[in-house]
């Protein structure tokens, strides 16, 4: 049986306008860059990958995979992906750990992976561990800061209904008491029976936070979200120790150490580990193992349609965020059922691209 060596590697890009207005307590969302890298075989096989920024940078990850990364793939066994992994980490230290480079690892990352599971005709949520297909869903979409207090209502009504087990909101009002009027009106429009998930998005100093975690913890929150700055471990574990509300971090890192270092130190409740920005499929599972060992829970940010196949691999996956955004250029959307998102178990990532759609958005 011969090598199946890589024999094209090509990146690209394309502009994905927002589906609906998202703002938080620091930006607005506006578009989504996404860089897909597609990998083709000696053996006539492919595998596409992709990752993302949320409006900038996206040129600048595509360059470090044009000019860097996918000439040392052209000839590689594509079957080696941890080997590949690494080699393309350590070609590119004077630049690594960062953003640039973990999101374009990730591109082709999951290309690869899109090779392996394709090539061994299995999804990527078995081949990846296959603990379990179906994994719960929380909705973000209508917990978007600039909502009013009625509009934040209706959602979680309307996801209550649904059958959905929880909601995030974004907090970061002005004032404490802007957010926890918002907050306690969904509580008491939902009951106790629905999970609600705060998230201020590294916009608060810590003694804000601290301050702020104590009006909320009678709103019996599951947890608060990136309430700090990423980079500041001491904050986070004074805030946890603060504080019974769990924190959730994760979203912000781009490595495997910098995880290691907040679960290890207890600034971590929930850990929120991104596919995109650690580098891809490889060290999104060492975070999530990582996270198992000392008995905390994986609620991955965005890319839903990814995200489900990862959570439901691992034991410790505990929910997928709801915030679709690949619509425009997919056939199919993520399979929800009972109020939970359900890994497909196509061969590969899962994700039925439409081809034309992504041609007809490539950036030039």
């Amino acid at each position: 049986m011969s090598t199946p060596a890589i024999t094209r590697a090509e990146a690209f890009l394309v502009d994905l306008e927002v589906e609906t207005v998202r703002t938080d307590a620091v930006q607005a969302f506006l578009k989504q860059e996404t860089l897909f890298v597609e990998l083709e075989t000696s053996d006539g096989r492919t595998g596409l990958g992709y990752s993302y920024t949320i409006g900038t940078g996206g040129t600048s990850v595509l360059a470090m995979l044009r000019d860097h990364l996918l000439p040392r793939l052209i000839g590689a066994d594509a079957r080696n992906v941890e080997g590949l992994w690494f080699d393309l980490f350590a070609s590119t230290r004077a630049t690594t750990v960062g953003a640039i480079t973990s999101l374009a690892l990730a591109a082709v990352d999951t290309a690869l992976w899109d090779l392996r599971c394709r090539r061994a005709g299995e999804p990527l949520w078995r081949l990846a561990g296959g603990f379990r297909q179906r994994v719960p869903l929380y909705d973000t979409e209508g917990g978007w800061l600039h909502l009013t207090t009625d509009q934040l209502v209706a959602g979680a009504l309307a996801s209550q209904k649904a059958g959905w087990p929880g909601v995030k909101l974004k907090v970061g009002k002005p004032r404490v008491h802007e957010d926890l009027e918002r907050l306690q009106a969904v509580r008491d429009a939902v009951g106790p029976g629905l999970d609600i998930m705060v998230d201020a998005n590294q916009s608060m100093t810590y003694a804000e936070a601290k301050r702020r975690a104590r009006a909320f913890e009678p709103i019996d929150l599951s947890w608060f979200e990136e309430p700090l700055p990423a980079d500041d471990l001491t904050g986070h574990v004074r805030l946890a120790e603060s504080t019974a509300i769990p924190i959730a971090v994760g979203e912000s890192m781009y490595s495997v150490s910098q995880f290691r270092e907040y679960v290890a130190a207890g600034a971590a409740g929930i850990v929120q580990v991104d596919v995109a920005r650690i580098g891809g499929i490889t060290p999104w599972l060492k975070v999530a193992h990582l996270a198992e060992t000392f008995n905390l829970e994986v609620c991955p940010h965005f890319l839903m349609e990814l995200h489900v196949s990862l959570t439901a691999a691992v034991p410790n996956g505990r929910y997928v965020e709801h915030i679709p955004q690949l619509r425009a250029i997919t056939h199919t959307e993520m399979e929800i059922a009972d109020g939970h998102a359900v890994a497909p178990d196509a061969p590969g990532l899962g994700i039925d691209w439409n081809r034309d759609a992504i041609d007809d958005r490539r950036v030039s």
